[in-house]
């Protein structure tokens, strides 16, 4: 099996040689992984991949230095081939939880150790984090269009086997009631859904009547579970929905089958044959009949659904989310904010390429509603043991300053709020230290999470955006730190 640990760029290990040759690899490195801009102009990311993040560092240094040998040949190399062949990383990580909910420049995952173990996990970490965060993200904003079920049916849309597998563990996070994908339900525990496609019906004749033959078949031999058919390989309504109350009647299904029933429709006019369709099957007594719909459904189309009435029960989403088809390529980003106690950063011309630098910690902040209960209202990030982290530790007033508006700023006062660190520490000295959640788990954090921000910030569009901020302590580093380099830099001669 492919050690997903080696999934990377070549420059993690030519960087890597220089770290050893030059005396640097033990130095302490402090790395952050975080995104500057969620996808779609959405409020904010789904958090999903971690529990594959600490996988692939666990399983660094589980190659021979054959291995090595093929991308690094020589005998320069041969000293720091052996070397790699040992390095297991001894640091810490902490991370956010499955199912968190990040905000832009708030670090997701933070890596502590030796620089040159840091280092090398850029690559790997990123494919894991950018793919299943794109998914759940996108998973999160289909499901919020509807009250109603959302299945992930993606599979075979998927940018490969580990992209179906793993991305609809992130969908499912996300909201998704649940997958086709037998792999992903067999790994997580979470089962998996289907019934037929359109070759299952044609299979038995091209004909009105083999439509009916096929349904039958269907209904003998799953009786006793979910039972959906596909009603739309010849004309839904002319035959389909007919053939299909055939089945049922003639099989003894009705209002009273307790694993529940109905029809899907994956073509034509949703919103129209679904009001046609309910209509006909509450005629003739099939009150309790569902109504699936699928057919290139997203956000936009499901919503528009809705406006119209469609007489929809649940949906089937498959490349929309699989891929994030909108936009596919998330922009998480993995850099270094602290070497041997010293912040740094990289500076851009391009401001929102500009970092916070140091050992950081990010704090939720919520208060109390006599009406709504415990409400979300603002985000602060902080340094760690800074003045600001001290006072909300301690439960003090505390005031927070937009860091691009020094005039706007929010005071919460003592005994009004409460607060929790969203990076928890989930791996010390190379070993995991915190145990697993379940899919299920992990998909009820979102849920509870999702519920505590208010409605105007979880719509799809325009959200209003929720307040997150850095403490002056962070703000007034960062600042020093990008006018020293630019006294410099106008300074600089050669």
């Amino acid at each position: 099996m492919l050690n997903n640990s080696y999934c990377s760029d070549k420059y993690q290990y030519t960087m890597g040689k220089s770290f050893y040759d030059c005396g640097m690899k033990d130095k302490t490195a402090i790395f952050n992984l975080f995104y500057r801009k969620a996808p779609e102009n959405n409020n904010w990311a789904v958090v999903s991949g971690v529990d594959e993040v600490l996988e692939m560092i666990g399983n660094l240094g589980n190659m021979p230095a054959d291995f090595f040998e093929k991308f690094l040949p020589g005998p320069d190399y041969a000293e720091f081939r052996e070397y790699l062949s040992r390095m297991k990383f001894t640091g810490n990580v902490y991370a956010m939880r499955e199912g968190e909910i990040a905000f832009p420049s708030q670090p997701v995952i933070i890596v502590e150790g030796p620089v040159i173990e840091a280092q090398v996990l850029e690559t790997p970490m990123l494919c894991i984090m950018n793919h299943q965060m794109a998914v759940a993200t996108k998973a999160s904003r289909v499901c919020r269009a509807t009250n109603r079920p959302v299945s992930e049916f993606g599979s075979r849309r998927a940018h490969g086997p580990w992209a179906a597998t793993y991305g609809a563990k992130a969908a499912i996070i996300a909201g998704c009631s649940n997958t086709s994908n037998i792999l992903t339900g067999a790994m997580f525990g979470c089962g998996s859904t289907g019934t037929m496609a359109h070759s299952y019906v044609t299979s038995f004749g091209c004909s009105v009547e083999g439509e009916h033959k096929a349904f039958d078949s269907y209904i003998k031999t799953h009786m006793n579970e979910p039972l959906i058919l596909l009603i739309d390989t010849y004309d839904s309504l002319k035959c389909g929905i007919l053939n299909a109350m055939r089945a049922y009647r003639e099989n003894g299904i009705d209002d009273t089958y307790r694993y529940g029933y109905g029809i899907r429709l994956d073509s034509g006019d949703l919103a129209y044959l679904s009001c046609e369709c309910r209509r006909i099957l509450d005629e003739n007594g099939f009150r309790k009949c569902r109504i699936f719909a699928t057919n290139s459904l997203d956000e936009y189309i499901i919503s528009d659904l809705e406006r119209q009435g469609a007489c929809i029960d649940s949906y089937g989403v498959g490349d929309a989310i699989a891929t994030s088809k909108a936009n596919p390529c998330f922009g998480n980003v993995y850099k270094l904010v602290q070497i041997d106690g010293q912040p740094v950063l990289k500076r851009s011309e391009d401001k929102a390429k500009l970092i916070n630098p140091g050992f950081q910690i990010t704090y939720r902040i919520t208060r109390t509603d006599p009406e709504k209960g415990e409400i979300f209202k603002a985000d602060v990030t902080c340094l760690r043991g800074d003045g600001l982290t001290e006072k909300i530790e301690n439960g003090e007033t505390f005031t927070i300053y937009d860091e691009n508006d020094r005039y706007k700023f929010k005071t919460f006062e003592a005994g009004t709020y409460m607060a929790k660190p969203l990076q928890i520490k989930v791996m010390e000295g190379g070993r995991r230290c915190v145990p697993e959640h379940t899919l299920t788990e992990k998909k009820a954090y979102y849920d509870d999470t999702l519920m505590h921000f208010s409605p105007s910030e979880r719509r799809l569009i325009n959200p209003h955006y929720y307040k997150v901020d850095i403490s002056d302590t962070l703000y007034d580093l960062k600042m020093n730190i990008i006018n020293r380099l630019v006294s410099e830099i106008n300074n600089f001669s050669l």
